[in-house]
């Protein structure tokens, strides 16, 4: 793996990308969820690596990917990564993305359809109108100044507590979190930022369509938000497949690396079969 930068009009993106391409086959896309960096998907790159082409970022204003002006869209988003796999010649991407990267890899889906091969869904949740309540939007569009407020050594014990049950999940997003210990404000602009432009997306009531094959994954002991609700209408409306994970709490990828490494593999070779 090797780290590379692209620019845009807000800032510079960091991503680690395979130091070889195969450019005939599918490239594994892999998205961290909000606040969270590319040492989320450690235990997937480690598995990967050398048996697929991967790509996996900092998302923008997150960790190495700043600084960066938060005025941009989840659209605007989708779009500086489908530049990215562009310039890196990635014309076969299956996203896989958690929590806040799954609404990415919907927001990508809705502009690029054709381009998109596979798509997995890590304890993240749709991102249609139909599916929140105007209370839950009223929320998250002001959810910046609870962050700013909340006791910075209470914020972290919660932080990683609440995403993961293993002991390995807790303590890499304690590691995560802590890029930005002593600097509070940045944290809670952030994710204030993200709930926002989700809330934005989701207003925009538009298709975000998955037609290519996909997989939606949640952990049984998701408590964040109301993910295990949406995965359930997500399933039931749209027929996708759901696979639960024992024990696995938001970041189940971390709590149950080997099985969902198992399940990527299974998309990989759905897709392969298309």
């Amino acid at each position: 793996m090797v780290e590379k930068t692209y620019s845009t009009s807000c800032g510079t993106i960091h991503y680690w990308i395979s130091e070889q391409i195969n450019i005939e086959r599918e490239t594994l896309v892999f998205l961290p969820g909000l606040t969270a960096d590319h040492r989320l998907f450690d235990k997937q790159i480690a598995y990967f690596e050398g048996k697929e082409n991967i790509f996996v970022w900092d998302a923008p204003g997150h960790a190495a990917s700043w600084p960066f002006t938060l005025n941009f869209t989840l659209m605007d988003k989708a779009g500086w990564l489908n530049e990215i796999l562009e310039a890196e010649g990635i014309i076969k991407p299956i996203i896989i993305g958690q929590s806040m990267g799954g609404y990415v890899g919907q927001a990508y889906a809705e502009q690029f359809p054709e381009k998109l091969k596979g798509f997995m869904s890590i304890d993240s949740a749709p991102l249609q109108r139909q599916y929140v309540t105007g209370i839950e939007i009223w929320l998250l569009k002001r959810m910046e100044p609870v962050y700013r407020h909340y006791p910075w050594k209470s914020l972290l014990k919660a932080g990683a507590n609440g995403v993961a049950t293993s002991a390995y999940g807790r303590a890499l997003m304690h590691d995560i979190m802590m890029v930005y210990d002593g600097d509070q404000e940045r944290y809670a602009k952030l994710a204030g930022h993200g709930y926002r432009m989700l809330a934005d997306a989701m207003e925009a009531d538009l298709p975000y369509k998955i037609e290519c094959p996909a997989l939606l994954v949640c952990g049984e002991k998701d408590q964040a938000g109301s993910c295990i609700r949406y995965n359930k209408a997500w399933h039931k409306n749209t027929g996708i497949r759901l696979e639960w994970i024992p024990g696995a709490g938001h970041n189940s990828n971390t709590d149950a690396p080997e099985k969902v490494n198992q399940l990527i593999e299974e998309l990989v070779s759905q897709v392969r079969m298309v």
